[in-house]
């Protein structure tokens, strides 16, 4: 997955630039990066959802050759409201037409969600960097993506903070003497709440996120831990490293944003202030180093740094995502599939918070997974995962 030191900047040297996913958090963090580097990058292509406004007010500024959206309605609209000249695509093919662009270098996926996957995939075929944000296109089909990715000579970088702390920690290092890989948690919003008490909880106190700003989603899935359990998921097919050597521990701090534990008993972390910012300039500089992505964290200002072991029992979406991890084949698209739909029925208001788990559980028991399949299989995987997701979200409130 790494990009090797030859692939240095030249003086004046400008990359073409694509987001998938340019209205959401990433998109939007990835934005400010680029705009403070403006001799470095052109924009080429913008891809998102239906943020119509944010979408216009992004194309007005940085002038891309071509955006797409979701659906064609909403691809009427912008173009209505975007200078002449820029083309404006819809659906899976306007989100591919983004990722392939012919004049663009970097791809950054920053898709939510199971979308994200086609497109990328895409785009590793045509050789590009892809900074990775989109973690669901390696839970639902990491054996896949990598094997396209050694086979068209792509670069793949990450962009969460926790696979970019520990291929920082990893640059330079022999990963058959890295003994285990620590990815680090925040916990979420409800990470002191007692299991009773989640019983009740609102979208707002779910979204109410001690140390981040993301999108919904995300955020949801941070007070589950299912974020982490995808993070695991994501780590093993980044790095090749087994399960057993992949653990997760509660950082409330969100100051190491994971470490590398080596075989000589060292221990080597990547620290930084909560801030996205870092691990997209540093996805896209790799393998230099640039200044200005934010303020730098200030060692006697931390004051104390806590960690302790995640509850497995009042947080058990973590250990669906190892035993999906563990399985294999397609059971990982299935529970993403599962929580995607879980999460967006809560958000909606549809399903209690504890739900969420409910209705993955349900859906992984049901499923018996094809191993080491190809894309098809992958994608009627995941409609499958969703249709039932779906019924049993609704028979559990019916039942309620």
């Amino acid at each position: 997955m790494t990009c090797q030191p030859t692939c240095r900047w030249g003086e004046g040297m400008s990359k073409g630039v694509a987001i998938l996913g340019s209205t959401g958090s990433i998109g939007r963090n990835t934005l400010r990066v680029i705009a403070a580097q403006p001799d470095r990058f052109t924009i080429k292509a913008l891809g998102a959802g239906r943020n119509v406004d944010r979408l216009v007010d992004q194309v007005h500024r940085f002038r891309p050759e071509l955006v797409a959206v979701t659906d064609a309605r909403t691809a009427e609209e912008v173009k209505a409201r975007v200078p002449a000249g820029v083309k404006v695509y819809w659906g899976e093919e306007g989100l591919t037409s983004v990722a392939t662009h012919p004049g663009v270098q970097i791809v950054v996926s920053a898709l939510v969600g199971f979308v994200g996957l086609v497109p990328t995939l895409r785009a590793i075929r045509e050789g590009k960097r892809i900074a990775l944000a989109n973690k669901e296109t390696l839970v639902a089909a990491g054996e896949l993506v990598m094997n396209e990715v050694r086979r068209w000579g792509a670069e793949l970088l990450p962009v969460d903070s926790e696979h970019s702390a520990i291929f920082q920690c990893l640059n330079g290092e022999r990963i058959s003497e890295a003994a285990r890989l620590w990815l680090t948690a925040s916990g979420g919003a409800l990470r002191d709440w007692t299991r009773g008490r989640m019983e009740s909880a609102r979208v707002a106190d779910v979204l109410r996120h001690p140390n981040w700003t993301m999108g919904h989603k995300i955020t949801v899935d941070s007070a589950t831990l299912m974020n982490k359990g995808l993070e695991v998921i994501e780590a093993h097919w980044l790095f090749g490293v087994p399960f057993e050597q992949i653990e997760v521990v509660i950082h409330p701090e969100s100051i190491v944003h994971s470490a590398v534990e080596f075989v000589d008993g060292s221990l080597v972390a990547q620290m930084a202030i909560p801030d996205m910012r870092i691990p997209i300039q540093y996805a896209l500089s790799f393998p230099e180093r640039w200044p200005g992505a934010v303020e730098s964290l200030r060692l006697t200002e931390i004051g104390s740094l806590h960690f302790h072991p995640p509850d497995w029992d009042r947080f058990p979406c973590l250990s669906y995502a190892y035993e999906a991890g563990r399985s294999g084949g397609t059971m990982p698209a299935v529970l993403n599939a599962a929580n995607e739909v879980a999460v967006e029925w809560f958000l909606r208001g549809r399903i209690p918070f504890l739900a969420i788990e409910e209705t993955v559980r349900r859906v992984m028991d049901m499923h018996d997974p094809v191993p080491h399949p190809d894309l098809e299989a992958i994608v009627q995987a995941d409609a499958w995962a969703r249709k039932t997701a779906s019924y049993v979200a609704e028979k559990g409130k019916v039942a309620r």
